[in-house]
């Protein structure tokens, strides 16, 4: 049933990105394991094949292709190295930010840059004092004639030492509209690099600190208004955020299924494979479950995404379009839990054997579990579908931050 989400341009350009995992990213998953270092090369190496512009127009340079083909591309990275698919993930958040609020002047200058691959873009919005409590951030920018000057920290930023375009979020003033959203060269003067730290997991990846003392940026470098940031901050992480980690968690559970079924092949008891125990196909049964659940959530909200994108060959796809925040919701929540679900389920047919670093099952364990806070915690998904069931919602971002849905404000030039 899944697979009918999928056209023939998803089918190909999935196995394009398999092929590609399967030969490129495969062979370097144990030294990064084993090093624990953060992959530049193969971060850029992806980069350059285009699929970061997944979601970016044909007139910049990007595929074009949407968020079910951006779904597809990070899940099959995923399924192989679940820090290769965080990495490009978190540029295509990046990239939301500029298609959204960006002005035409930056959109011409950034946008072909990471269509090709040469510039990678990240969102930086929380900070040590503030998760998806948005509006208790602290990071402050001033403006300073022509300038703006950005002081502050922010952590756990996606891609923090291998992007080049930072996207920050930081308080220009009091409350829910004091918060405004600028494009940070990563060789700005002020822009410091903390020392990447040790992780449970998505080893290869980097998600760390940016601080900011005294950087100066140009007016220039604003996106949108005044005002904008919580809208930038919202409508990446709603529209972005949690497809782009649905697929993560949907590529590690792939990986789970079909190195579990593998193993209950292999592994002999009692003179016969071990899928051969009641007991044993069970569980292999409940992480099959979940994993067709799983996908169908994933599409589903990824395809109700690109019902509404003004490139779709189908003008029927155009017309009467409603929000779809839940089902994006939803599609995080129900593929964080049954990630981590399968994979422990999958812990207990391996025994013993999945404790030993040569079999990848302790990796999806540990992987799985970097999916769960980013983009909201699975509380915070279940408080916002509790909102949806009792009608008490607002800001229905798929509906004003998709194809034409834009505002119009964030088309103009920003003053000096």
């Amino acid at each position: 049933m899944s697979e009918s989400y999928l056209t023939d341009r998803h089918l190909q350009l999935r196995d394009e990105v398999r092929a590609f995992a399967e030969a490129f990213v495969a062979p370097r998953v144990a030294d990064m394991e084993a090093s624990r270092e953060i992959e530049h090369a193969l971060a850029g190496d992806i980069a350059r094949r285009g699929w970061v512009g997944a979601t970016i127009g044909k007139e910049y340079g990007g595929m074009a292709v949407g968020h079910l083909a951006k779904t597809v591309i990070v899940m099959e990275l995923a399924r192989v190295s679940a820090a290769m698919g965080a990495m490009v993930q978190a540029s295509q958040l990046g990239t939301a930010k500029i298609v959204h609020f960006g002005t035409p002047e930056q959109k011409n200058i950034w946008l072909p840059r990471i269509a090709a691959g040469t510039c990678l873009p990240t969102i930086a919005v929380t900070e040590e004092v503030s998760g998806s409590h948005v509006l208790g951030m602290e990071m402050t920018a001033e403006r300073d004639g022509d300038d703006y000057v950005l002081n502050g920290a922010k952590v756990y930023v996606g891609n923090s030492h291998v992007g080049d375009l930072h996207g920050v979020v930081a308080r220009t003033g009091e409350g829910s509209q004091g918060l405004t959203a600028f494009l940070v060269e990563s060789d700005r003067p002020g822009l410091t690099l903390s020392p990447p730290q040790p992780t449970l997991g998505l080893h290869g990846f980097s998600f760390g600190e940016l601080v900011f003392d005294n950087c100066r940026i140009p007016a220039t470098n604003r996106l949108g208004a005044e005002g904008d940031g919580r809208d930038v901050a919202y409508s990446s992480s709603i529209l972005y955020g949690r497809p782009n980690l649905t697929a993560v968690a949907l590529g590690i559970h792939e990986a789970i299924l079909e190195t579990t079924t593998a193993f209950c092949h292999e592994r002999i008891r009692y003179g016969k494979p071990l899928h051969e125990l009641p007991t044993v196909r069970a569980k292999l049964g409940q992480i099959q479950s979940r994993l067709m659940t799983a996908r169908l959530t994933a599409y589903h909200a990824a395809g109700l995404l690109d019902r509404h994108r003004p490139e779709d060959d189908a003008p029927e796809a155009r017309t009467d379009f409603s929000s779809c925040d839940a089902e994006l919701m939803n599609a995080k929540y129900v593929n964080t839990e049954y990630a981590l679900d399968s994979a422990r389920t999958a812990m207990e047919i391996h025994a013993a054997a999945g404790l030993h670093t040569n079999r990848p099952m302790e990796r999806y364990l540990r992987d799985a579990h970097h999916i769960y806070a980013p983009a909201g915690t699975s509380d915070i998904q279940l408080l916002r579908l509790a909102e949806t069931a009792l009608g008490l919602t607002k800001g229905q971002y798929s509906r004003r931050f998709t194809g034409s849905g834009l505002a119009g404000r964030a088309a103009t030039a920003v003053p000096a």
